[in-house]
């Protein structure tokens, strides 16, 4: 199908995004990458009768570390963040991600903002985000704002964003070295939404367990810090039993959709599976 009319607007700075923004009111939405809102313009799901392109504002993309932090522009692409040699030493979880998300084509445009802001329980980088403990900065032209990655998600496509908020950055304090890291995504095809995702981050010890952060995707309608399963495993050595009891208590704060991908109860198990399966690989990463 082909959208309804809209005015189509490029600022060039993020104060000229605000201002249009607070101008057009509730008629107008963000664009960055477009594979969220053409696609649902496309099938009359969304109308908005002005789009802001955010795509010509320069700093809106980069990246940035400075010590231990890492500074993300929302612009920032998917392929970017692969191609960062930098941000793929130390802290690699972002291009395995990266890489399972659609296909080049799609990480070419979409952009790292994009995929944290709409509210999709089944885009990627929100879950990875929470076991991060990322903070996002939102501005308007009132002023600017943080809000963590675990307080922004509210339900399915609903977050702490209001009308007139950009999202212009995210950042995060990189992972320790030696961590151990694993994103497990279960899909049905190549370039396809999570059955069920998982995300891992842990520190060892001389052989235990010494912090553990673990991220589900797509298996509610936000996506969901476990932190119970990470406590899990703190303080054990990640034998069976650990890790056992760690994928039963993440399957169990799931609760998906039975849809195409599979039924509720299966899409829960699966959960488990791809822990397990994250866990494991991220124990053999750490050193």
């Amino acid at each position: 199908m082909i959208p309804g009319a809209f005015d189509y607007h490029r600022p060039q700075s993020v104060g000229d995004a605000c201002r249009l923004l607070a101008d057009l009111g509730e008629d107008a939405r963000v664009v960055a990458g477009g594979h969220s809102l053409i696609p649902m313009m496309k099938l009359r799901m969304a109308a908005p009768e002005h789009l802001v392109d955010l795509q010509g504002i320069a700093d809106l993309k980069g990246i940035r570390i400075d010590g231990n932090r890492v500074t993300i522009g929302a612009m920032t692409t998917q392929a970017d963040l692969i191609a960062s040699s930098e941000l793929s030493q130390k802290c690699p979880i972002l291009a395995e991600t990266s890489l399972q998300i659609a296909d080049p084509q799609i990480r070419n445009l979409g952009t790292l903002g994009g995929n944290v802001a709409n509210g999709d329980p089944g885009n990627d980088m929100p879950a990875l985000m929470q076991v991060l403990n990322a903070t996002y900065r939102i501005e308007n032209t009132s002023g600017a704002r943080d809000v963590t990655a675990r307080d922004f998600y509210e339900a399915a496509f609903f977050t702490a964003l209001a009308d007139g908020d950009v999202l212009t950055a995210i950042s995060f304090d990189l992972p320790a070295a030696g961590h151990g890291y694993s994103y497990q995504k279960q899909k049905r095809k190549i370039g396809d939404y999570a059955t069920a995702a998982a995300a891992v981050i842990l520190e060892m010890s001389g052989g235990t367990c010494a912090k553990a952060s673990i991220g589900l995707t797509n298996v509610g309608d936000t996506p969901l810090l476990a932190e119970a399963a990470s406590q899990a495993l703190v303080g054990t050595s990640l034998d069976d039993a650990a890790v056992k009891a760690a994928s039963a208590a993440a399957a169990a704060i799931t609760a998906p959709a039975n849809d195409g991908r599979g039924s509720a109860e299966f899409r829960s198990a699966l959960t488990g599976v791809m822990v397990a399966r994250a866990i494991r690989q991220a124990q053999s990463r750490a050193n």
